[in-house]
């Protein structure tokens, strides 16, 4: 096959698939914008007849929905911070550190992750219930503090640190907070970002966690909210797009401000270690 053939085929193709991935977006963003029971009309408009701002304005009006934007950040945010914190130091540890059992131990945690989350939500509201944190901050952000995955992410990466650098730090009189504070941290740089998006995505779309372990409402988060809003207006389709777009914009936003870094450590991570 004509090589410029093949290009403009697996061009026109990527191009297809671009288009197929992107269009229910641009119609819910297109939807956000039309007047009441527009979009219920058959067949559905593609672009509003009169744009306007009444759904978001609208959506904002409510009862505490800045509120709940305002708990998904700190939440989704809170986790993200602690839960690299806790994910870079055990991942370094399991990757470079020398202890009784850390082969074990590591194996163990893997065969956790074909454990269903579903599976350990009850005993894990127990536990919470027990420690007093249900219908709080606490009982979202401390079960996300550490993650398997995320561990192992991080250990993957660690892994491809030369020994022979951290031997030589060690030398030179540094003790280990130092060497992890200063030569570790600065070469696990894109697997950080790539972990960061992950988990804040992760926290920020959660729906089924908040759900069961946060029942006042001065706690919810912007997942629970709109599900709860779809109850109250289940026809009012464009003031549910104005809300789901409230909703992903932020993350849209982080991953496209952040996607350099976040590839860059998929590929280091899929070929190092």
């Amino acid at each position: 096959m004509n090589p410029r053939l093949a290009k403009v085929l697996v061009n026109g193709l990527l191009i297809g698939f671009a288009i197929v991935s992107l269009a229910p977006l641009a119609w819910m963003l297109s939807v956000s914008f039309m007047p009441a029971g527009e979009a219920s009309a058959f067949p559905p408009p593609l672009l509003p007849s009169s744009p306007t701002l009444a759904n978001y304005t609208q959506l904002f009006e409510r009862d505490g929905m800045g509120r709940y934007l305002a708990n998904s950040a700190f939440i989704a945010s809170a986790v993200t911070l602690l839960s690299l914190a806790f994910n870079l130091a055990a991942g370094y540890a399991f990757a470079k550190l020398r202890f009784r059992g850390r082969e074990r131990l590591f194996k163990t945690l893997l065969g956790a992750l074909v454990i269903p989350a579903q599976v350990a939500m009850i005993p894990l509201f127990l536990l919470m219930k027990s420690l007093g944190l249900v219908n709080s901050y606490g009982g979202i952000i401390v079960p996300a503090m550490a993650g398997i995955f995320g561990i192992f992410l991080v250990r993957q990466y660690a892994r491809s640190i030369p020994d022979e650098l951290l031997e030589a730090a060690r030398i030179d009189g540094a003790g280990e907070l130092r060497i992890f504070a200063r030569i570790v941290l600065p070469l696990l740089k894109p697997i950080i970002v790539t972990l960061a998006i992950f988990t804040f995505l992760a926290s920020w779309n959660d729906f089924m966690w908040p759900l069961i372990v946060l029942s006042d409402q001065t706690y919810q988060t912007l997942p629970v909210a709109l599900a709860s809003l779809s109850r109250e207006h289940v026809m009012d389709n464009e003031l549910m797009m104005a809300g789901s777009v409230v909703t992903i914009t932020p993350v849209l936003l982080l991953f496209l401000v952040l996607q350099r870094y976040y590839i860059q450590g998929l590929l280091l991570g899929s070929v190092k270690g």
